[in-house]
């Protein structure tokens, strides 16, 4: 009885311990912890009331003073990182130390949020017992910490039926985007589609690209391996508004056009079609030639006024044959230095692609640049009329070769008529001036291929970003221009609720708690000897 009487204190302690670890497991059981831990209490009591006056006579020892001091520190120490905690919690810094960066954006969205002028509000419909919430509710955290546009909040459709019937909610999970008076929805909880809405609702104006065709070009309508329907829809994803466009005897482009797209011709355009293109590139216009070998031989002559020139040629790469393709497949896996490829890092296929390169003079007011270029292994095959493709150092070119350019076209300076006599001299100089602002300057892209964004190649590693990166560039939208969002793979343990508690209970509070039982015995132990 005597011995009871003594340790009756920890065999209370023993009992509530028990019940906390019990409850903390297995939430869902609660009439265990609920008589473990009355039983606890009532043991504490019983302990108080049968060693009282031994309690009241150890409150008067030094020990005890002196543990007191020890408990104020400790409680001090714990008050102080409670408040560093605190900063920090309203004051945080992310950093991600996943190998695949599990846990941050890309690089294109990061952009897209720090242009952000205006808020975007995020109104997401997702009931309780929605399993895809908690990963929204992660996802939507990071783009709020890069952005104090962001606002968001988690809406139970169940209970707030006015909102469901205002926003004409019907699925469960629907993600409203509001940004003045636009408004984009999606479905889906991935970091692309997320982006894709803020950029819509973001842009003051939805900008226009017109495909041309009747040339023999492929069409964005066809969903075939030799159709453009997954490039149109992955710039409509960007906020494009894509059109086709049929020039033919037309003498100036539609007023809203943003960039004309000339999707691989299989013939010549007309001369006066090449005339407009000319006038509208003269004008700030923008261009993408997507050429292929061996066909429309009046895209030659005319390119070289803008100090492009287009080899009569087929380009041969043994690499790309180690990678799955053939020989007429050229990969790129360097690129030159230029915002377009800045910080992308996949590799790129062209299959059946000719040469591009500058022309020896270069045009006054027009400036090149170069950007893909074949690997080393390459070469640039000129007798197309052989049947066996072999490396002549004679007639064809080792590579690298360049693949892919682009440029850039400054304005010409309109000159002015001089004045017929003086009076209108003096009145001119009477006249107050207006500040005129420059001219933009025109720009054009030139593929040796239209093959590698067609449906069949678009998900080929980057071909599908390296276009859009190109049609970015050209369409003067520099903050889309990056490596797309894309999906990784973690490597993940598959626990249990259950598991998952035990080990939570096991690192945070046993082991510190055992921890500062040890520290104390050895202390007392040390301090009775």
């Amino acid at each position: 009885m005597e011995k009871i009487k003594k340790n009756l204190n920890y065999i209370a302690l023993t009992l509530i311990l028990l019940a906390l670890a019990s409850f903390i497991i297995w939430p869902y059981k609660k009439a265990v912890p609920a008589i473990l831990f009355s039983v606890g209490i009532i043991a504490l009591v019983v302990y108080i009331v049968m060693n009282l006056a031994l309690l009241k006579q150890g409150f008067k020892r030094k020990s005890f003073i002196y543990s007191s001091n020890l408990l104020l520190v400790i409680v001090l120490v714990l008050g102080i990182l409670a408040i560093i905690n605190y900063f920090f919690a309203k004051n945080h810094y992310r950093m991600d130390f996943t190998e695949t960066k599990l846990h941050s954006l890309s690089d294109q969205s990061v952009s897209v949020l720090k242009g952000l002028d205006d808020d975007v509000n995020i109104k997401l419909f997702f009931r309780e017992g929605n399993y895809g919430r908690a990963g929204m509710e992660h996802l939507i955290e990071i783009y709020s910490y890069h952005s104090n546009k962001i606002k968001y909040e988690f809406i139970d459709p169940d209970k707030n039926p006015g909102l469901v019937k205002r926003y004409e909610i019907a699925d469960d999970g629907t993600t409203i985007f509001e940004s003045g008076e636009k408004e984009s929805r999606i479905t889906s909880g991935s970091e692309e589609d997320i982006t894709n809405a803020i950029i819509k609702i973001s842009r003051e104006e939805k900008k226009v690209i017109y495909f041309l065709e009747g040339h023999g070009e492929a069409s964005l309508e066809e969903t075939g391996d030799n159709g453009y329907s997954i490039a149109k829809d992955e710039l409509e994803k960007l906020a494009y508004e894509v059109k086709k466009l049929a020039l033919a005897l037309e003498d100036n482009f539609p007023d809203d056009i943003s960039l004309l797209v000339i999707p691989g011709p299989q013939k010549d355009l007309l001369p006066n079609e090449l005339e407009t293109i000319k006038k509208y590139i003269q004008s700030s216009g923008r261009v993408f030639f997507m050429t292929d070998p061996e066909t429309a031989p009046g895209l030659t002559p005319y390119l070289e006024e803008y100090g492009v020139k287009l080899e009569n040629d087929l380009i041969v790469d043994t690499v790309s044959r180690l990678l799955g393709g053939d020989y007429f497949m050229p990969v790129v896996n360097d690129y030159e230095p230029h915002s377009i490829t800045d910080k992308f890092r996949y590799a790129t296929f062209f299959p059946y692609t000719r040469s591009v390169t500058t022309t020896e003079e270069k045009p006054e007011g027009i400036t090149t640049s170069i950007i893909a270029k074949s690997s080393q292994n390459s070469w640039s095959e000129r007798q197309l009329d052989e049947q066996e493709v072999t490396f002549n150092e004679e007639n064809d070119v080792g590579g690298p070769i360049s693949l892919a350019l682009v440029a850039t076209i400054q304005p010409k300076e309109e000159t002015q008529q001089e004045p017929e006599d003086e009076s209108t001299e003096q009145e001119e100089e009477q006249t107050p001036s207006e500040d005129i602002l420059p001219k933009p300057e025109g720009r054009i892209a030139v593929f040796g291929d239209s093959d590698f964004v067609t449906n069949r190649y678009y998900y080929l590693a980057g071909n599908g970003n390296f276009f859009l990166n190109t049609v970015n560039w050209l369409t003067e939208e520099e903050d889309l221009i990056a490596i797309q969002p894309k999906t990784s793979s973690p490597r993940t343990i598959q626990l249990s609720p259950s598991q998952g508690r035990l080990i939570k209970f096991v690192s945070f509070p046993l082991l510190p708690l055992a921890v500062i039982i040890i520290g104390i015995s050895v202390w007392v132990r040390r301090r009775s000897l």
